[in-house]
């Protein structure tokens, strides 16, 4: 009877092994890397297979294809409200938002199939999604070539989706379905940790996995110290231990370290730079374009798991901190719109790369750089990895914005923003800022031409609300979103976007000739601006010498001229 209770067992679980998928990756001897088709076909095998997955589809991007989560628990609970009662840690995995850089997609999937078959251990206080693929139209898009620094896989999607967008950019603006669709996944997961798989290009060294990490003084507050001095060693430490060491995203591309590097500024635009606005830890792992694909899939693999075990091990103190860093936000007065860095601070880190030489191009004849493989080095090198904030701005009481401004408003609803709408027509007493000046890009950039170098200057005005517009109370876990993107002199904000260039343009004129009377009414009534007009007149030569821009300067002082011009039309009621 015991041999036969034996020999059961062992038939049943050849039976489950011989049902559990292998991926593409596995079948090439680490050639190939899955289609969109293959990826998404292997998670619902393994999601009809085991209790522990649930497939969830979760909007639309622009392929006309749903985006996909897939979510590992291990008691088969799928309710956040329960992962928040049962102080579970949440790490959202996102793969393929470059699908030329497909490590992660992989990775993904062997690292879930892993865990289901308790090849991986399966911590309980853990919950892990994934997104197995993010830019689903560049993952269509299929080729061999348009990789040229990488090796391998054999084929692999485009970075551009469907839009041709590259979606790295795309966090704050949102042009695409994916971008929406994602703050809305971000906020029903309300994530821990936050990571987005690539691959590098830049610098040859000897490391196939490098580490970029969100700067912990941007993301600030327990939380931000907590990641600096305790959670990104123990990935680095972690990753050791499985002999694949890794550094620091390496941002130079000139083949001297010498001089160390700074950190990779990553403003809300990208993803980590995004989840930084909701105290979540972000990471991107950015393996070495160079390695063999089969190299690169491993370590981000390796990788995963650190962070699944290490945020397993410090789920407690995670939450803690983190916890306190959003109530924290709640009750802060100041933020900064942007951070620059630190040059008297830096740590010590010990790089292993290659002497660069010389040597004739075979393409030009003159003398070009290359790495030489004969000759690698390991030294201590700076890493400037402080930040100082710039910016600086105090939050209101609460924004009022118009209800016109709606690709605004749904996207403050997309990221979970809390707001109330006015009960009736109000004259209501805001601190209004005006564009003084700005600059444009002369090129356009991810379907914009972005604005910078933003001046303005503000007054309390009294302004007609009418029922329905947004007011939007600050003093909530999304304070410092709101701050970054609905500040008009923010680095990523939504004025930088073009979101509201329709007040750039006057919508009403004048005719020279008629102006001309009654500007010189006007003045007679208003000696004030005349005398205005002609100290203008004395100081400014060129001035004085254009009688289209001294009526225009008369019209800008007069009644005629239309107060939206220029107004930013989101407001600041003041505390």
């Amino acid at each position: 009877m015991k041999k036969y209770l034996v020999f059961s067992f062992l038939v049943l679980t050849l039976t489950i092994d011989a049902q559990i998928p292998t991926t593409p990756f596995e079948s090439s001897n680490g050639k190939a890397s899955a289609t969109y088709q293959e990826c998404i076909a292997f998670y619902k095998q393994l999601a009809n297979k085991s209790a522990n997955i649930q497939w969830k589809t979760m909007g639309q991007s622009d392929a006309g294809l749903p985006l996909n989560l897939v979510l590992f628990s291990s008691d088969k609970q799928f309710n956040p409200n329960k992962w928040k009662e049962q102080e579970k840690l949440v790490i959202f995995v996102i793969n393929g938002i470059h699908p030329g850089e497909p490590d992660g997609i992989d990775a993904s999937m062997m690292l879930l199939r892993d865990l289901v078959t308790g090849k991986i251990k399966a911590p309980n206080n853990v919950v892990l999604a994934i997104l197995p693929i993010y830019n689903i139209g560049g993952s269509l898009n299929r080729g061999s070539f348009s990789r040229v620094n990488q090796d391998g896989p054999l084929a692999y999607g485009f970075r551009g989706n469907a839009q041709n967008l590259d979606l790295n950019r795309d966090f704050i603006k949102s042009d695409s379905k994916e971008a929406k669709s994602f703050a809305e996944i971000f906020q029903w997961l309300n994530p821990d940790i936050f990571l987005d798989n690539h691959v590098s290009d830049g610098a040859d060294y000897q490391y196939t996995m490098t580490l970029l990490t969100t700067q912990h003084n941007k993301l600030g507050g327990s939380i931000g110290q907590y990641l600096h001095d305790v959670f990104e060693p123990s990935l680095f430490k972690g990753m050791e231990a499985k002999k694949m060491t890794m550094t620091p995203y390496v941002n130079f591309e000139d083949g001297n370290p010498e001089k160390g590097w700074n950190y990779f500024y990553d403003p809300p635009r990208f993803s980590s730079g995004y989840a930084a606005l909701f105290q979540t830890m972000g990471f991107l792992s950015e393996t070495h374009m160079l390695k063999p694909f089969a190299d690169r899939v491993k370590s981000t693999y390796a990788l995963m798991q650190t962070i699944l075990d290490q945020g397993s091990q410090q789920a407690k103190a995670i939450k803690q901190a983190r916890k306190a860093a959003i109530e924290a936000v709640k009750k802060q007065d100041e933020f900064a719109l942007g951070y620059k860095s630190d040059t008297s601070k830096y740590q010590m880190i010990q790089f292993n790369g290659y002497e660069t030489g010389r040597k004739p191009s075979t393409v030009t004849g003159m003398p070009r750089m290359f790495y030489d493989h004969s000759k690698p080095f390991s030294k201590a090198v700076k890493f400037y990895n402080f930040a100082i904030p710039e910016k600086i701005v105090r939050k209101p009481a609460a924004y009022i914005i118009p209800q016109g401004w709606h690709a605004v408003i749904q996207l403050l609803q997309a990221n979970a923003v809390q707001y109330k709408t006015l009960e009736k027509d109000s004259i209501i007493e805001v601190n209004a800022y005006r564009i003084d000046d700005y600059k444009t890009s002369t090129r356009a950039y991810e379907k914009h031409y972005r604005h910078s170098d933003v001046k303005t200057s503000t007054r309390l005005q009294k302004i007609a609300f009418r029922k329905g517009d947004i007011i939007i109370p600050t003093g909530q876990a999304a304070d410092r979103f709101l701050v970054e993107t609905l500040e008009p002199t923010g680095d990523d904000g939504y004025f930088a976007w073009n979101f509201f260039d329709a007040i750039l343009q006057q919508k009403e004129g004048y005719s020279n000739y008629r102006w001309e009377d009654v500007a010189g009414d006007f003045l007679a009534s208003h000696p004030e601006v005349k005398q205005q007009l002609e100290d203008k007149k004395k100081a400014e030569p060129a001035f004085a010498a254009s009688a289209n821009a001294q009526l225009d300067f008369v019209y800008k002082k007069s009644p005629w001229y239309e107060p939206a011009h220029l107004r930013y039309p989101i407001y600041r009621l003041e505390k």
